[in-house]
């Protein structure tokens, strides 16, 4: 018998994947996953990796979600793995029911009817009479790919229309009122339609089925935009704008990203920016925050650049807190004052945007600017209620390890901020005594150590030019100064347009640019010797594992958010290049969490 979707969708998410393969097989923590060996073929080395709802083997291919597990696993049946998991979880299987047959029935009208609609809306957007919307949407920058993809249409002008033109197709008033495409007055007694004299935005699910619509009116009328209601296929809160597309972007390796409306969403679609969702008109929920976590750990939320976007924001964060894990964080971007990101990618293109995250803050450090913003600093009894709200921002945190982090991370900047106290009085006022002139004092050795381990990534770097591409955003991250910054900038330049990335011709290019002394000093044996994975002769996945290895010991955190979104992406779309990517995370960060020397020990040097 045909299981209704929803009860799946429940089954699934009482059923914890890792815990059900776990009863079979020996998993291992790693990352946000967990992985061990394959046990549907033979293997020494694990490559067999279980995700929030799916596992996937590296090895032989192996992929499901928890029911396929138990299907390939026992050999059983489809009905028989759905029993077996639902009795776990104290489910029961619908019975093929004379209401719940009827029941599946109107469920699969109601979705028949939405999409007659739509289809009802595409067609009158092309006549005549949806002409305005038409030009509407294009003075709006949208090509004509872009309204078919999103399937975009005009209303017409209301007064029963709808119901007339689908009427043709045996649906009648109560299923479009049931589909919340017409309302019943019960004062007057009449039945209107609910959208008119609007251009039409389908709502689909996370399978791309039709299941409301949103309606951006053509003339000066309120509210500008109107959400359909509430129905037994359209929850306002646990749906976003554009997921059925964001979901496949995202497997490609886009940014997901949430923006504020409709016309956002498209138009970062048709600027290249595939990742972006929207909330439907309400501030983001739980739901949907945990509709986003399912696709990508680290979201980004975008938010205009005035107060209302700021309370948006400070509003999201304190809806994040208790949801927060190590694998399931946020980074929040700002956009200018003035602009939405329809607007900036108009003006500006895809660099516009790019621009806006780029400089997205992760939610640690937005969180602390917008708990100061909300109070202030400026006197002492406001920085002990500053510090108040910080300490108690960190205690909403579940994970207590990670709530320690937090709280850490916070009240160190804290600190941090706090201006040295007037120590003398100068005529209107306190003012310091001048400084006192000491000799410099030597760096710390844990300063010169990092200041070694900068030196021989660039030198990695250097002799093996081909690892750029996928270590370059954390590398650019590093604080070099001097030499290492100068032989940085050239090496990033000069990748920016090579056509091969040959170490031979990036020393070359370095001579020319006059950079020979200082490669000289990045290539030096002393204090500390270079490594073998910065050989010459040391090979491609050597050299990449070793570059993250001696990275991690500057950035253990950056390393872990590297490798978590690197099995995400070999998950989705499995290459080798993307498996190559996290094995050399994975084995990178085993030895950081060793403690596995990296070679560089000023001591014994």
């Amino acid at each position: 018998m045909a299981l209704p979707p929803n009860f799946l969708d429940e089954l699934r998410a009482r059923t914890p994947l890792a815990a059900v393969i776990g009863r079979r097989m020996r998993l291992a923590r790693s990352g946000r996953q967990w992985k061990g060996c394959c046990p549907f073929h033979g293997e020494k080395t694990p490559s067999f990796y279980v995700y929030d709802d799916h596992f996937h083997c590296f090895g032989c291919g192996a992929h499901g979600d928890v029911i396929g597990f138990v299907m390939q696993s026992q050999g059983a049946g489809f009905m028989e793995a759905v029993e077996q998991l639902a009795a776990e979880a104290g489910l029961d299987v619908p019975k093929p029911t004379p209401e719940a047959a009827e029941a599946e029935r109107a469920r699969h009208t109601l979705a028949s009817v939405l999409q007659a609609a739509e289809a009802a809306f595409k067609r009158r957007l092309r006549l005549p009479e949806g002409r305005a919307a038409l030009d509407y949407l294009h003075r709006r920058g949208l090509t004509d790919e872009t309204i078919e993809r999103f399937g975009l249409g005009w209303s017409g002008e209301g007064r029963g229309a709808l119901a007339a033109d689908l009427a043709r197709e045996n649906i009648t008033q109560d299923q479009l009122i049931e589909a919340g495409l017409m309302q019943h007055n019960p004062d007057t007694g009449r039945t209107n339609d609910l959208f008119f004299n609007r251009a039409m935005f389908p709502i689909r699910d996370r399978r791309g089925r039709t299941i409301s619509f949103g309606g951006r009116t053509m003339g000066d009328g309120q509210p500008k935009y109107v959400n359909g209601p509430e129905t037994a296929l359209f929850s306002k809160r646990r749906n976003l704008y554009g997921l059925d597309l964001a979901r496949e972007g995202v497997r490609k390796g886009a940014t997901l990203v949430v923006v504020e409306g409709y016309m956002d969403v498209i138009a970062l679609a048709q600027a290249g920016f595939a990742g972006a969702v929207a909330p439907l008109g309400t501030a983001l929920t739980e739901e949907q925050m945990g509709e986003l976590w399912h696709l990508s750990p680290m979201p980004i939320l975008c938010f205009d650049g005035d107060a209302a976007g700021a309370r948006a924001a400070a509003r999201a964060a304190e809806l994040a807190l208790p949801m927060l894990a190590p694998d399931k964080t946020l980074k929040l971007a700002t956009l200018p004052a003035g602009e939405d990101p329809d607007s900036l990618v108009r003006r500006q293109g895809k660099a516009g945007f790019d621009a806006v995250l780029q400089a997205a803050a992760p939610l640690v450090d937005a969180l602390y600017d917008l708990l100061r913003q909300a109070g202030g600093d400026a006197t002492p009894e406001l920085r002990a209620a500053f510090r108040t709200r910080l300490e108690e921002a960190a205690r909403r945190i579940p994970d207590k390890a990670l709530a320690s982090e937090y709280r850490g991370a916070l009240l160190d900047r804290f600190f941090a901020s706090r201006k040295r106290p007037p120590v003398g009085r100068s005529g209107k006022g306190f003012a310091p005594l001048p400084p006192v002139r000491t000799a410099p004092r030597p760096l710390p050795a844990m300063d010169t150590t990092a200041q070694e381990r900068r030196r021989i990534l660039t030198a990695i770097l250097i002799r093996h030019p081909k690892l750029l591409p996928d270590v370059d955003h954390a590398y650019a991250d590093l604080d070099l100064t001097g030499f290492l910054a100068r032989v940085r900038d050239a090496l990033r330049e000069w990748a920016s347009h090579a056509e091969n990335l040959d170490s031979g011709d990036l020393m070359d290019h370095l001579s020319s640019a006059g950079l020979s002394v200082d490669v000289g000093q990045v290539m030096a044996a002393v204090p500390v010797p270079l490594p073998e994975c910065a050989a010459a002769a040391a090979m491609p996945a050597e050299a990449a594992t070793g570059w993250w290895h001696i990275f991690g010991f500057l950035n253990v955190h950056r390393l872990r958010e590297e490798l978590n979104l690197a099995q995400v992406a070999a998950a989705r779309n499995l290459t080798g290049e993307t498996e190559r990517r996290a094995v050399a995370l994975a084995e990178a960060l085993q030895k950081v969490l060793r403690g596995e020397p990296d070679g560089v020990d000023l001591a014994a040097a």
